[in-house]
């Protein structure tokens, strides 16, 4: 076969030349089942370590703060893994596909959102490791910030098939080694001390909840940019069941890794404890642990690298049309790199940004992720005309009303039961003596608002506009 009849990410070595455009049917490929893997190394690493260390600073116990984080976690993925069955459909970018909720440039609300996910989980990373990585092995942490960085980076520009074959390696490289600090941990072998007296209070309790409920909602802008290239028959509970298990899978086994690091080893830097509670159990066990664990960062920081691009890409498109090149996706990721490099050597305290990051993604994505589940699996039906998402003039509009109205309600309806601990506390927060329901309250009016203000609409007025897309598609393979 000729090298220009390949798909251009099939090409070996190749740097992906697709960004926010429609994938034709003729570039899809993949397995499904791979989606799993791949999401379970995406949260298999020092970050997801490191949210255990949360409940012991709310004040639980080990207990209690793995069941909270279990069942947070298991909330919070339900809706990541949703959105993953977008990609197949639609052969689009997850927030290229908002524009049907948002608007051709209203869609610029929750990229705002999504944008600071991306750069606020490559700062915290930086810190995660630069800070990790000096304390294990005494190496410079400005130095450790500069080489992850360009190796992130490098992955992201390559792209979406280089992210799957590196997350793949790394998840069978790295399965072993965790099994067996694992089993060194629950044999006593990693050491440690006897275990506090046990801690609860419901403030806690939800604020473990939340921030692990939080951790895979804020993956929810991901996921399709993930699954765009599998073809567009994909069954739609095959995928959303292997991204559930995977997303899901690694965070219920490292969180509770790290409440025991936290209570037992009384660790404060994920990295740290990693590298000594191996060294516990056997040898080299816990430096090999710390070199896998930062390999794994610093892919996930491609993942973010590669989204963020996307996301800006999205944006920038929305108020002056540009053409998707190969140029413009460098471009953009090597400034989302210095932007994220400058600010992850500034910081240092790595749990307190974890934790207030994820509270801040949370509340800006929890609306979000509501309405755009809700108009596409209760009200479209996954029915879209792809080729008006690129078109300011197409039948979505320039800003939708509904789903902006929705949007911004919702945030304003989050403040005043808001709670990011050392900046904000609101009223609502302090007469729950600290539980913090903003972001539910958040998902409930964005969704039930928008369910409401497009009651009524007819959507068969739609069909012309997608039979047309659809038919432009297969001519042209093009959605602009």
């Amino acid at each position: 076969m000729a090298q220009a009849a390949l798909p251009p990410t099939a090409r070996i070595g190749g740097i992906e030349t697709r960004s926010i455009d429609y994938v034709p049917e003729d570039e899809r490929h993949g397995k499904v089942w791979l989606q799993g893997p791949f999401w379970f190394l995406g949260n298999f690493q020092p970050f997801t370590v490191a949210i255990g260390f949360v409940g012991p600073l709310v004040g639980l116990s080990l207990g209690w703060t793995v069941l909270a984080a279990v069942l947070g976690i298991l909330f919070g993925t339900l809706f990541m893994a949703a959105h993953a069955s977008q990609g197949p459909k639609l052969g689009l970018p997850q927030m290229i596909q908002c524009r049907a909720q948002f608007g051709y440039r209203g869609v610029i609300l929750p990229l705002i959102a999504t944008g600071f996910t991306y750069i606020a989980f490559n700062v915290v990373d930086t810190i995660i490791i630069k800070e990790g990585l000096a304390g294990i092995f005494g190496w410079n942490a400005t130095t450790i910030a500069v080489v992850i960085t360009l190796l992130a980076t490098v992955l992201a520009i390559y792209g979406h098939d280089w992210l799957h074959r590196v997350f793949q390696v790394l998840f069978w490289v790295s399965i072993p080694f965790w099994l067996v600090l694992t089993i060194g941990v629950i044999t006593g072998h990693a050491g440690g001390k006897a275990p506090p007296e046990a801690g609860f209070t419901w403030a806690g309790f939800l604020a473990m909840f939340t921030v692990a409920a939080s951790y895979n909602i804020t993956y929810a802008p991901y996921v399709s940019d993930y699954s765009r290239y599998l073809p567009r028959d994909t069954p739609t509970g095959t995928i959303i069941a292997s991204v559930f298990w995977g997303a899901a899978g690694s965070p219920i086994w490292l969180i509770p890794l790290g409440a025991w690091l936290a209570t037992r080893l009384g660790v404060e830097d994920a990295l740290v404890g990693i590298h000594d509670a191996g060294n516990n159990v056997v040898g080299t066990l816990g430096s090999i642990l710390a070199i896998l664990s930062v390999l794994a960062l610093v892919a996930t920081m491609g993942l973010n690298a590669y989204s963020g691009m996307l996301t800006v890409v999205t944006a920038i498109d929305a108020f002056r049309p540009v053409e998707p090149t190969r140029r413009l996706r460098v471009v953009t990721i090597l400034v989302l790199a210095v932007i994220w490099l400058v600010a992850g050597l500034a910081l240092t305290n790595a749990v307190s940004s974890l934790n207030n990051a994820l509270l801040a993604m949370l509340y800006l994505l929890a609306p979000w992720t509501a309405i755009n589940l809700l108009d596409f699996f209760l009200l479209r039906h996954g029915r879209y005309a792809i080729t008006d998402l690129f078109r300011p003039d197409g039948i979505y509009g320039v800003w939708n009303r509904s789903g902006v109205t929705a949007y911004l309600v919702a945030i304003l309806v989050e403040i005043p039961f808001a709670f990011i601990p050392g900046f904000y506390e609101s009223w609502g927060a302090t007469l729950l003596q600290g539980v913090d329901i903003s972001w539910i309250l958040g998902m409930i009016v964005g969704g039930g608002l928008y369910a409401l203000l497009v009651r009524g609409v007819d959507l068969s007025a739609e069909t012309p506009a997608i039979e047309r897309s659809e038919r432009a598609l297969a001519e042209t393979g093009t959605a602009r």
